[in-house]
């Protein structure tokens, strides 16, 4: 059984979908103590007071996860609001597009800083917290079914969380022995307000494109976020035992398949 009743959790990238989907299932999984993060102010602060609702101690904290002073301090604040943190989840990401022949140095700098720089500098304060303060923590870095190789469109956000599936196994082997367990979770294709946003900006979907696109899926729909956040609250609770530095590919596609 998940049980945070003792949780202390930071989500960065926590104000809309996913983020706010595994905020939502930690609340009912017994968390009283939470603070999510991103950068659009008005939004975070939407989702902390909806939050709240539950009658737990949410805070939103504004943080650019291209920043690396802005990811430690947004840390150090989440810690010193609660006393200590036990959970961390890095969801926030850059899903700009570009492939191998089109993608700027600046755009691909961009993606890196956000999605492996950020979530790495993240994962480290936290960890170097935890370490201080003498108590076991959970980390879950979100992935993406990309990291096996991704869209041609997707060159940098691919390689960027590729790159972050290597630091959740190395940061794992390293942080094991502190009793700080870190493991990833590789989505699939999402219906969340983001991919709304990049299926119109990018690919030209009308208000039809989400029935379009789940009329195609194998199992008729695309991933939800609830999906994803019931395993993230599952690898942050002490149910998940001593697993750490697993990547669970969340998708109906298989990695590695091929039409037969």
């Amino acid at each position: 059984m998940r049980d945070h009743s003792r949780t202390t959790a930071l989500i960065i990238g926590g104000t809309q979908g996913l983020g706010l989907a595994i905020a939502e299932r930690l609340l009912a999984d017994g968390c009283r103590r939470i603070v999510v993060s991103g950068r659009d102010v008005a939004r975070g602060e939407a989702a902390a007071t909806a939050l709240r609702a539950s009658g737990a101690d949410v805070a939103f904290i504004a943080a650019d996860m291209a920043s690396v002073p802005d990811v430690t301090g947004l840390v150090d604040q989440a810690a010193a609001r609660f006393g200590r943190l036990t959970a961390l989840v890095n969801s926030a990401a850059a899903t700009d597009r570009g492939s191998i022949l089109d993608t700027t140095p600046e755009r691909f700098d961009h993606i890196f800083a956000v999605n492996t720089r950020g979530a790495f500098f993240a994962l480290q304060r936290f960890a170097q917290l935890a370490i201080q303060n003498g108590h076991p923590a959970q980390a879950v870095n979100i992935l993406s079914m990309v990291i096996h190789c991704g869209q041609t469109f997707l060159a940098p956000y691919s390689a960027s969380k590729a790159a972050l599936a290597n630091i959740t196994k190395n940061a794992a082997l390293t942080l094991r022995h502190d009793r700080i367990r870190v493991n990833g979770i590789n989505c699939g294709w999402m219906d969340t307000p983001g991919e709304d946003m990049i299926q119109r900006k990018y690919h030209g979907g009308g208000d039809d494109w989400l029935a379009r696109a789940e009329a195609k899926q194998p199992m008729g729909m695309l991933l939800k976020p609830p999906h994803v956040a019931e395993l993230a609250s599952f690898m942050l609770s002490e149910a998940s035992g001593v697993m750490t530095g697993a990547l669970v590919d969340f998708d109906q596609q298989i990695a590695g398949a091929y039409p037969e």
